[in-house]
C-alpha cells in the first residue's frame, strides 16, 4: 500500500491517460518521437499527471512502440509525471525495469480463451508470470509499481460472458502475487453502467481503502455512463485515451477507450475535481490530430465544447 499511496492517493480521483500506448494499438498511423514528447508536454501543462507510454513490445511487431525509452525519458523530464508502460513477458519486464519508467503494465485475462489468443498462457500460467515479475522486482532492489489489468473482465469475445466472482477471485489472487494495484477492464465495451457498477462495488469490498483502476471502452456508447457508475461505486482511478483512441488487437470488435477529455467533464460535474484544463487538452489534441492524420477521434467537448453559460468547473 505504502509503495502506490503517494500516486494514487485514496481520497480522489486519479485519471490515467493511455492514449500513447492503448491508443496507439490498433492505429496505422502514429506520432513521431518529437510528436509524442509534445503530446506529453500539452497534456501535463494541462494538468495531467498519469501516462501510458507505451509498450515493451517486438519493435518489429509493434513499430509504434520502438522508441519507447525516449518518451519515457521525455516524460520524465516533467515536474510529477508518473510514466506506466506494458511489458507481456519476462523480456519486457526486464528492460522496462533498466529504464526509467515508473510503473509497469501486466496483463492478465479474465477467460482463458482470450489469454491464450493474448498471451498464449492459461489465467494460472498468467498469474504465476505477475509473480515473477514482482520477484525481478524484489530481486533488483527497484521501487516500480506493478499493475495488473484484468482483460475481458465484463465479458469476452471469445468466450462469452465472465462471472463477476470469478474476476473479484482473479484480483485476489493478483494481489497474493504481489501487485500493487489491479484494474478491471470492459476490453470490449460490452457491459452497461450496472454491469460496470456491480463489479466496481466487489472490488471495493475486496480492496478497502486500497485503490483499483477501472478501464472502460466505448464500442457501445456506455463509456461515460459506465464511467459515472463506477464512481458512484467506489472506483477512484479511471482510464481513458485523448480522442477515445485504443483498442486491443487480440480482442475481435475491440474499439476505442473513453474520450479522456470527455471523463475529465464527467468527474467535474460530478464533484470529483481532477486538477485538469479542457482547454489545454484541446491544445493536446491538436498536436495527437495533426500527427495522426486519417486517424478517428472522437468526443462530445470536441465537437461542442463545454456549456458558455456556466463555467465548466461547475459541480452541481
Amino acid at each position: 500500500m505504502s509503495r502506490i499511496a503517494p500516486i494514487y492517493p485514496a481520497d480522489r480521483v486519479t485519471l490515467r491517460e493511455v492514449g500513447l500506448r492503448d491508443g496507439l494499438q490498433l492505429v496505422k498511423t502514429w506520432p513521431g518521437t518529437g510528436d509524442k514528447a509534445e503530446w506529453l508536454r500539452r497534456e501535463h501543462a494541462a494538468g495531467v499527471r498519469h501516462f501510458e507510454v507505451g509498450s515493451f513490445l517486438p519493435a518489429a511487431t509493434f513499430p509504434q512502440f520502438c522508441d519507447i525509452e525516449e518518451v519515457i525519458a521525455a516524460l520524465a523530464g516533467l515536474e510529477g509525471g508518473h510514466s506506466a508502460a506494458l511489458a507481456l513477458n519476462e523480456r519486457g519486464a526486464a528492460a522496462a525495469f533498466a529504464s526509467q519508467v515508473n510503473e509497469i503494465v501486466c496483463v492478465v485475462s479474465a477467460t482463458d480463451a482470450h489469454s491464450q489468443a493474448n498471451m498464449r498462457r492459461s489465467r494460472a500460467e498468467a498469474v504465476a508470470l505477475v509473480r515473477r515479475i514482482v520477484e525481478m522486482r524484489d530481486a533488483a532492489g527497484s521501487g516500480k509499481i506493478i499493475n495488473v489489468g484484468l482483460a475481458m473482465a465484463l465479458g469476452c469475445s471469445i468466450s462469452g460472458a465472465v462471472d463477476p466472482q470469478d474476476v473479484i477471485r482473479l484480483a485476489g489472487e493478483c494481489l497474493e502475487a504481489g501487485a500493487d494495484i489491479v484494474g478491471i477492464a470492459d476490453t470490449i465495451g460490452c457491459a452497461g453502467p450496472r454491469q460496470v457498477g456491480h463489479l466496481a462495488a466487489g472490488m471495493e469490498r475486496l480492496f478497502g481503502e486500497r485503490p483499483f483502476i477501472v478501464h472502460l471502452h466505448d464500442t457501445r456508447g456506455m463509456g461515460i455512463a459506465n464511467a459515472a457508475a463506477a464512481l458512484d461505486s467506489g472506483a477512484r482511478v479511471l482510464d481513458a485515451s485523448l480522442g477515445g483512441l485504443g483498442g486491443c488487437p487480440f480482442a475481435p470488435g475491440a474499439t476505442g477507450n473513453v474520450v479522456f477529455e470527455d471523463l475529465v467533464y464527467l468527474c467535474e460535474t460530478k464533484g470529483f475535481p481532477t486538477g485538469i484544463d479542457l482547454d489545454g487538452l484541446r491544445r493536446a489534441r491538436e498536436i495527437a490530430e495533426t500527427s495522426m492524420r486519417g486517424e478517428a477521434f472522437h468526443g462530445a467537448l470536441a465537437r461542442a465544447g463545454p456549456p458558455g453559460n456556466m463555467p465548466w468547473q461547475a459541480r452541481l
